[in-house]
């Protein structure tokens, strides 16, 4: 039996957060790159093929559920265990379905999120307890409680109505997310019109009411 440490990718667009888990990881994982966005996390698992990506499900230039599918084409052994602040059902199901093996949130203790490493590198899953059931359910073919308003949103929107709850400029967001201001400006009237918003106030009162932020 041999008796190699497990090899972890971090993904998240959070330096200070990487570097936090980086540091506890360390004595017990080799944590062999990180990224902070879509194309270099695509980019760095395959040149380093980990065993476990640890991924947050909101990056810049696209979700981490775009990770998951473009990476399991090549490598399919790579395992994937979501790190992420939200707890949004919509959030879970969508990256559980693209491939992730579990889904725990930022407020885990490190221990804990050690042993998830474990479990996902062994081949289980692994969720945060209050998260289980929203998988559960929609994988028995049971409708999850979805928002209907965070629904009709595209993917692109959601991530435009993260960073400006957030507190983004929408040159910061333009740039987080590599599209024009004018693009940013697009979005936001879309989402307003939407979710019947009238302002940026009401928006960021919105998404912090379902813990987008």
């Amino acid at each position: 039996m041999t008796n190699r440490r497990i090899r972890v990718f971090l993904v998240d667009d959070h330096g200070l957060f990487r570097s936090g888990v980086r540091t506890e990881l360390g004595n017990e994982f080799d944590v062999v790159g990180d990224a902070e966005d879509v194309p270099s996390a695509i980019e760095g698992i395959l040149e380093t093929r980990p065993d476990v990506v640890l991924l947050d499900v909101h990056l810049p230039a696209g979700g981490g559920a775009a990770v998951v599918l473009a990476v399991r084409e090549k490598a399919p052994e790579v395992r994937f265990l979501a790190l992420s602040v939200s707890d949004a059902p919509a959030d879970v199901i969508e990256v559980i379905r693209a491939g992730a093996r579990g889904y725990v949130t930022k407020t885990i203790a490190p221990a804990d999120l050690a042993n998830a490493i474990g479990r996902v590198h062994e081949g289980d899953t692994f969720f945060s307890s209050r998260l289980a059931g929203f998988v559960l359910d929609a994988f028995a073919g049971v409708a999850p409680q979805l928002d209907p308003e965070m629904d009709q949103l595209t993917a692109r929107e959601r991530e435009v109505l993260r960073h400006i709850a957030r507190g983004y400029a929408y040159k910061e967001v333009a740039r987080a997310l590599h599209i024009s201001v004018k693009t940013v400006e697009t979005h936001v009237s879309a989402v307003l019109r939407k979710l019947q918003l009238s302002n940026r106030y009401e928006l960021t009162r919105w998404a912090e009411d379902r813990r987008l932020v």
